[in-house]
């Protein structure tokens, strides 16, 4: 192959033909041939006059260049050249692939097996036998077999990345021991990171020949968890980029989706790396159902974190008095507001001490408990892992054993302090304002949260460090000590408002909700059912490109392997023993590699990009500009010139085809037919269809309008002239229409017809509006819609034809947005509804799930369920009369309102008559 700069050429004796262009250049100089001068006297007579058409004695010089730059096009092209081509090494000796094959290659697979096959492919042409050594661990024993290159090629077209780490075997002189006689030359196709043997690996290799290394061509991320008192996630990063952190889990409908997004926290960068924090800030209820963490456009396993008991509820169990008190007596009870503050958060049990313990708690609070006859057991369960939180009460200020109470983090004072009171020197104290480094950290006390009687800590050098939280006076008021892998916090005030009116405030629920979130996560010996799990069942494992899916086939993991991280029998995924569930994921700390005394290809480096087709369509483009100029110089040329110019511009589009039209569309044109798009998920789909169904069949039987069976929309194929309805579900993983179907969706809404947007999470939002759904401004973004407002009681919407005030769907609760009142819009005098609009809404947005309330079967049976007894099939009814009022008011449009000004005309029309003309 000769190159000539980043050009090169495979038939390189080609260009010898360029050789002939100045030999072409003197032909075509000479065409058209000179004329033979004739000396003739009455030639003078003709001087002056002008050839109104004049014929060219000679070709023109730019016409000259155009033919040579045409002939030079081809003649470049049938000498095969590429643009920055793989340069072959030259060499007659076997070759090795060493492919990269963990989670860390999959976010640029493709390209790493076109360089692989274009490397096998060029060694078959040579004769090379080759071998390729796919590096996902799973290498088989033994030498590597060397063989025909282009046997190989269907074992690399097969390959797929692993969800773990990249893995190369051991012992590279046992796997190279086949190789043949010769130089080995190594083409590695590395993902860019250090994994255990490399270096061992680069060194034998280096010594049997050349290493060409092929790095990989964008930036690499990567994200884990951070398992500290509040679990957390770190992004790390090749690159300085800090895209969004995706928390996906499944709506109240189980469809996975996008909950919530996750800003990475400021950056650090060591080694090439950088790395940001990102906490998991998110409410209870909904940090409970996300399934997966994964970063926003990145697909492969190491992007992927899945959430397991570490990031979800935490189970508390409460000891202490029962509440045997009347029911308005229960202030007075310390667990009253224990279980106030924790069930929104927690999963709580109740009961003795043994009970409680048995469950395998990860949280236990004592609400003034102390002489526990289990006190050995629970100082066993917080040296494990535990967390136990104790509260202090007028049973252990009078306890005279208090000096010799286990699990205590500090040493304490019999007998309470009481502050404020008939015999006290001060005030009620009110509290400090918390470390900016400690648990409470962003916490702010209010100002009238005061305390009235605490115990107090005896001063030991260790005091300081222990108090997690300080009255004003700096005396404790929260201490923590560590024991074990576990943690013993103490409150020295009440649990209820006899001490202090902590218990009463927000900052009650901050602080516990705060420490329960550092607890360890069900601790490595549970109850007693549990506590032995030699093995781990997989339940949910993902691919090297992150997608889950169910572990059909697959081995019990040993404890011990499991803790080894993912790998070839274990790869990310969920797994699970006895009653608890761990995630094991790929991602982690990123290294880079170091190859030296390898060649490095630059990165972006491709396997050569064929030029051939590029020269041959300039070559054509050349001469069909060459046929227009010579058409412009010959004789009535300009007719010529402009008809060809015509024939080159103008192209036939391809025929439509008979298939390409939808033929449900012409059914819909001779009756009333209720559309919804299509959004690729069959789930959403069929949803659609048996709303619309449902919904259809209801107007036939209490409306004069009987529609037909829905119509499933294309909105990049389908015309929308015929439709007047069309139902939009919004998913996160639609794509964008075209924006040809931009173009009639628009006209569709200017010409009478109304979109019904349904972003089907009214019960997760609960905040409505168009605003809720990104997906939906997406979606949305290049449509014509007119300014938005929450659909108003005296729209007529609502009555026309049922008097509605809430449109509900599956959910409800939501308000409903369409187009904004005129300004000005009042009601005249006499008439009880305003003049809203001059035509239809052309949209209606809402997330209530609409046709999951309408939908019914095949036998006409309802398909979802709708809360619950007499009061969901209320709802259901309800949401029935809303699309029976969408599809009225879409027909009808203001038909109701102008209703309104019907006696007023009569009125005046009997006048008119009773005064005569």
């Amino acid at each position: 192959m000769l190159m000539l700069g980043p050009i090169g050429f495979a038939a390189p004796w080609v260009l010898t033909a360029l050789i002939a262009l100045p030999i072409l250049w003197v032909i075509l100089r000479a065409l058209p041939p000179a004329p033979r001068l004739v000396a003739f006297p009455g030639v003078a007579l003709l001087r002056g006059l002008l050839d109104r058409v004049p014929v060219a004695r000679r070709t023109p010089w730019w016409l000259l260049l155009l033919r040579l730059a045409a002939v030079a096009a081809l003649i470049l092209a049938f000498a095969g050249p590429s643009w920055k081509p793989v340069m072959a090494s030259g060499q007659s000796g076997p070759l090795l692939v060493v492919l990269d094959a963990g989670w860390a290659a999959a976010p640029d697979w493709p390209a790493r097996l076109t360089r692989a096959e274009s490397a096998l492919t060029q060694a078959a042409a040579d004769g090379r036998p080759a071998a390729l050594l796919l590096a996902d661990g799973q290498a088989a024993q033994g030498a590597l077999p060397f063989a025909p290159a282009d046997t190989l090629l269907a074992g690399l077209r097969a390959a797929q990345p692993a969800a773990w780490p990249t893995g190369l075997p051991d012992d590279p002189a046992a796997l190279l021991a086949n190789a043949p006689e010769g130089q080995l030359a190594t083409l590695w196709i590395t993902d860019g990171l250090d994994h255990p043997n490399r270096a061992a690996w680069l060194g034998a290799l280096s010594q049997r020949g050349p290493v060409t290394v092929v790095p990989p061509a964008r930036a690499l991320r990567s994200l884990s968890l951070h398992e500290g008192e509040t679990p957390s996630l770190t992004l790390a990063a090749t690159d300085d980029l800090a895209p969004a952190i995706l928390a996906i889990g499944p709506d109240p409908q189980g469809v996975e989706r996008e909950l919530a997004r996750l800003t990475p926290g400021e950056a650090a960068t060591a080694a090439g790396v950088t790395t940001r924090p990102t906490a998991i800030d998110l409410p209870p209820e909904l940090r409970n159902r996300i399934t997966r963490f994964q970063i926003e456009g990145e697909a492969h396993a190491g992007a992927v974190v899945l959430a397991d008991d570490r990031v979800k509820r935490r189970k508390v169990g409460l000891v202490g008095e029962a509440d045997r008190q009347a029911e308005g007596q229960q202030l007075l009870s310390q667990l009253h507001y224990l279980r106030r503050a924790l069930t929104p958060t927690t999963d709580l049990v109740e009961g003795g001490l043994g009970d409680v313990l048995n469950t395998a708690p990860d949280v236990i609070v004592l609400a003034d408990q102390v002489d526990l006859a289990e006190a050995d057991d629970l100082a066993a369960w917080v040296d494990e892992g535990g967390l136990l939180i104790r509260f202090a009460g007028p049973r252990m200020a009078a306890f005279e054993g208090l000096q010799d109470e286990p699990l205590i983090p500090v040493a304490l004072r019999q007998g309470g302090r009481d502050i404020g009171g008939a015999l006290s020197w001060g005030d009620p104290r009110g509290i400090a304002p918390f470390a900016a480094d400690g648990v409470f950290a962003g916490l702010t006390a209010p100002e009238d949260v005061a305390v009235r009687a605490q115990l107090m800590a005896q001063p030991a050098p260790e005091l300081a460090e222990r108090t997690l939280a300080a009255l004003s006076d700096n005396t404790p008021l929260v201490t923590r000590a560590r024991l074990g892998q576990g943690q013993v916090v103490l409150f020295h005030v009440t649990a209820n408002a006899e001490w202090s009116n902590l218990p009463i405030s927000g900052l009650f629920v901050q602080m516990l909700d705060r420490l329960v979130q550092t607890a360890r996560v069900t601790p490595a010996q549970e109850a007693a059912d549990d506590r032995e799990q030699p093995f781990w069942t997989p339940e949910e494992v993902l691919d090297g490109f992150g997608r889950a899916s169910p572990a059909e086939g697959m081995a019990p993991v040993a404890a011990a392997d499991l803790a080894l991280g993912a790998g070839p029998d274990r790869p990310a995924g969920i797994y699970a023993a006895g009653e608890r569930r761990v995630a094991l994921n790929a991602g982690g700390p990123l290294v880079l590699a170091q190859w030296p005394g390898a060649a490095v290809e630059a990165v972006g480096t491709t396997g050569g990009r064929d030029l051939k087709g590029v020269l041959l369509a300039l070559a054509a483009l050349i001469l069909a500009v060459d046929a227009l100029g010579s058409a412009m110089l010959a004789r009535g040329g300009r007719v010529a010139a402009a008809g060809l110019l015509l024939a080159l511009l103008v192209q036939p589009g391809p025929p439509a085809m008979a298939q390409d039209v939808n033929p449900e569309l012409a059914r819909a044109a001779n009756e009333v037919a209720l559309a919804y798009v299509v959004t690729g998920d069959d789930r959403v789909d069929e949803a659609s269809r048996e709303g619309l169904r449902g919904l259809s069949m209801l107007l036939s039987q209490r409306t004069s309008v009987e529609p037909g069976d829905p119509v499933a929309i294309d909105l990049d194929r389908d015309e929308l002239s015929v439709l007047t309805f069309l139902y939009w579900p919004i998913t996160d993983s639609q794509p964008a229409p075209s924006p040809q179907a931009y173009v009639r969706l628009n006209h569709f809404m200017r010409s009478g017809g109304m979109i019904l947007f349904d972003t089907r999470d009214g019960d997760v939002t609960g905040v409505g509006g168009p605003d809720m759904s990104q997906a939906l401004q997406a979606l949305a973004a290049p449509l014509e819609i007119p300014p938005l407002a929450p659909v108003p009681d005296d729209h007529v919407l609502t009555r026309s034809f049922y008097l509605m005030s809430d449109f509900p769907g599956r959910w409800q609760g939501n308000p409903v947005w369409l187009e904004a009142p005129p300004a000005g819009a009042e009601a005249a005098e006499g008439v009880p509804f305003r003049q809203l609009n001059d035509g239809v809404s052309p949209v209606v947005i809402g997330g209530n799930s609409w046709a999951e309330a309408w939908a019914v079967d095949e036998n006409g049976y309802p398909t979802f369920p709708i809360g619950g007894g007499w009061e969901g099939e209320m709802q259901r009814e309800m949401a029935f009369r809303f699309g029976v009022n969408l599809i009225m008011y879409v027909l009808t449009g203001n038909y109701k309102s102008d209703q309104v000004h019907v006696p007023a005309l009569l009125d005046r029309m009997r006048t008119e008559e009773t005064l005569g003309p």
